[in-house]
């Protein structure tokens, strides 16, 4: 895979970026729409969703643990993306915390291992999965 365009530089970054805050704002629908048609999500705290009915499952189900009080902060860094077309593999750091009835905490930090397909001059998330450095328990999602 050859080194990105600026373009595509900044809209896999941004994808990345809309996801993550998508997540933690609730915005079910932003989510699902980051991941292709039979996208799938990989995630030791979450568990594994293909296609678009589970990736909205998940999404709504997320968006839920939103609304009952807890706040994630999704937190990213070191974007590393080769590009070969329409295709990307991209990878980075993430750091998330946990607010919930006043207290916060950071939760085990990992990265994202993603395979990426752009379709209409937009990337979306083909496969993406969350390596966490230790595992934990995410409860009420």
């Amino acid at each position: 895979m050859a080194a990105p365009s600026i373009e595509d530089r900044f809209g896999i970054n941004d994808l990345f970026v809309r996801y993550t805050c998508a997540l933690d704002a609730g915005d079910a629908e932003t989510v699902i729409d980051c991941f292709t048609e039979d996208g799938t999500l990989v995630s030791p705290a979450v568990g594994e969703h293909t296609g678009r009915p589970a990736i909205t499952a998940f999404a709504h189900r997320f968006a839920r643990f939103q609304a009952s009080g807890s706040q994630l902060r999704h937190v990213i860094s070191n974007l590393v993306m080769s590009v070969d077309g329409d295709r990307a593999h991209a990878t980075c750091y993430l750091t998330v915390f946990l607010t919930k009835d006043g207290q916060s905490r950071l939760l085990a930090p990992g990265r994202y291992d993603c395979e990426l397909r752009k379709a209409g001059g937009q990337w979306r998330f083909q496969r993406r999965v969350v390596l966490h450095d230790h595992d934990y328990v995410l409860e009420g999602i």
